[in-house]
């Protein structure tokens, strides 16, 4: 269900960052090698977020798409020419029954906030609605797809107001781990200095090297730098390396 790639190192190309490496994550959304679930290809739409390198100016920019990746012309095109230091990105499998629109594609974006979720919450929407009944009515509908993805930003986003993104994430993955078990809650969250990434039944990887770090749900390419992420554990990365912790 989905594969995301988060950036932060020396500016590149959007687009390019897409297409990096012989397994880059258009490549992916064709021909996953560890999805660890039903589905065989990520087709149901992408997006890419970026920060602007202008000093004071952090909000995130987004493209999101419904095609998918591999025909999607603007990843060649306008994304190619775009550059940031600080790069988010997804391909979706869309959960049987949920819509496939360019708003149910990640990132969703909020402000200096980017979100994406590879993996699925069991019994949606019965078993979010406890963790959603704090969330601002507003927010809800504002929701920007019917989806258990951009239901969980919502109360990401929420609990990003009162508390630090690394006691979020624990909380929403421990609440989720009662409320609906079995879930897979890869989540990967930037605010274009910082990467935080949870492992939940998924695969990701980490890079570290030449001053930048990539954090992916499978390698790019063939570097033996890639270090696998356990699962249950909580990546917090910045230019200068990553940090992973069991949850």
């Amino acid at each position: 269900m989905c594969r995301h790639l988060g950036y932060l190192g020396p500016a590149v190309s959007v687009g390019g960052m897409l297409t990096r490496g012989d397994h880059s994550l258009v490549v992916q959304s064709w021909a996953p090698s560890d999805m660890r679930c039903d589905a065989v290809a990520n087709a149901d739409g992408f997006g890419a977020a970026w920060w602007d390198a202008t000093p004071g100016v952090r909000d995130a920019a987004v493209h999101v798409s419904a095609m998918p990746a591999w025909g999607d012309p603007t990843i060649a095109g306008t994304l190619a020419h775009v550059r940031s230091d600080a790069v988010l990105a997804a391909v979706r499998s869309a959960t049987s029954g949920m819509p496939v629109t360019a708003t149910a594609s990640a990132p969703f974006v909020d402000g200096p906030w980017a979100f994406s979720h590879n993996g699925v919450v069991r019994g949606w929407p019965q078993t979010l609605s406890p963790l959603a009944a704090d969330v601002p009515v507003e927010d809800l509908l504002r929701l920007p797809a019917a989806t258990d993805s951009a239901g969980l930003w919502a109360v990401v986003r929420h609990r990003l107001r009162n508390d630090e993104p690394t006691s979020v994430l624990r909380s929403v993955i421990a609440d989720l781990d009662r409320e609906a078990p079995g879930s897979r809650l890869n989540l990967l969250l930037g605010d274009g200095t910082t990467l935080w990434a949870t492992t939940v039944h998924h695969s990701l990887s980490v890079l570290t090297a030449d001053g930048s770090v990539v954090i992916a749900s499978e390698p790019l390419d063939g570097d033996p730098r890639w270090v696998a992420v356990a699962d249950r554990c909580i990546v917090v990365a910045t230019r200068d390396g990553a940090q992973v912790t069991p949850l």
